[in-house]
């Protein structure tokens, strides 16, 4: 039987999708009413970090233990992996002994190629191209505060990057338009917006953007590994910071969303968000726990 991974929002239908998010909803009301259940007894997460973390390790250990499993951290200092052994190798050998494996990593090509050698279902916690996970958890806090995304427009503020890919896969998903605003130099992969350009417009003007929008989020403007372009970035990305100015052109009910950690001052005002009427933001962070609790349940339950 061929294995279900996780690399993209891709690797769901749309019915799967939501189904999901509908999981991850009761799975947050059971943790709180004190009713979950425990139904990865036995089970073993092995997560792969080749980038730092917070959110995505505490979240993974945390679900794992919340739901009766448990969970491996995996650094490149600690084993082969950062070694030279080869990735199919470690793929090969980890799937026999785990049941289901996260990686954090650089090249989206190193985790299809781990993937295509394992045993059991991999789950991309970001790479290069993609961050799956946090859309998961997006969309999650989206429904829970706004409900069905279908038909809204969705405004992308900042770096052509990883997170915005992902928001080009939940537009087509989702079936919400999608406004991005960045500098010339910092688009998002062509391919991946000529294939959406039905409900995906770039512009070079965040106000244009955010007009009308329903759904406002942004990220840092240097990534994991661009630490030595932070100056550069800050001058190409000056006039597209998120504060109240430009929230006041979206929807009166719009919200802002940011996958953090933020740098206030920067991408976003340190007021906006604070401003729990609009910011969304720790509520987004607390969803990557549950919807990742919901996919690692989905995926065993079809492999």
């Amino acid at each position: 039987m061929t294995v279900r991974h996780f690399l993209t929002l891709k690797d769901l239908s749309p019915a799967e999708l939501q189904q999901i998010i509908a999981r991850a909803i009761e799975m947050k009301a059971q943790h709180r009413n004190g009713t979950a259940d425990e139904p990865f007894h036995g089970k073993v997460l092995g997560m792969i970090f080749e980038k730092s973390s917070t959110r995505t390790r505490v979240s993974f250990e945390a679900g794992m233990a919340q739901m009766g499993g448990s969970a491996l951290f995996l650094s490149p200092r600690d084993t082969q992996l950062g070694r030279g052994e080869p990735i199919e190798d470690s793929a090969r050998v980890l799937s026999r002994m785990v049941d289901i494996i996260m990686i954090r990593t650089f090249g989206h090509d190193k985790i299809e190629r781990f993937a295509a050698y394992s045993r059991v279902p991999v789950i991309n916690a970001l790479t290069d191209d993609f961050h799956p996970c946090q859309l998961l958890a997006d969309i999650q806090t989206y429904v829970e505060h706004r409900g069905d995304p279908k038909g809204k427009t969705v405004a992308w503020i900042g770096d052509g990057n990883n997170m915005c890919h992902s928001y080009i896969n939940a537009a087509a998903m989702c079936d919400f338009k999608l406004n991005i605003a960045c500098p010339e130099g910092f688009d998002p992969d062509p391919e991946l917006v000529a294939a959406n350009a039905d409900r995906v417009t770039i512009t070079r003007d965040p106000r244009e953007a955010v007009t009308g929008a329903d759904w406002v989020v942004t990220d840092v403007w240097a990534s994991m590994g661009q630490e030595e372009e932070q100056a550069h970035r800050e001058q190409q990305f000056a006039g597209y910071e998120v504060n109240h100015e430009l929230m006041a052109l979206a929807h009166d009910d719009a919200i802002f969303m940011h996958c953090l950690p933020a740098h206030r001052g920067e991408e976003v005002s340190a007021d906006l968000l604070e401003d729990e009427k609009i910011s969304v933001v720790w509520d987004e962070a607390e969803n990557r726990l549950h919807a990742q609790k919901a996919l690692m349940e989905f995926l065993l339950q079809h492999n």
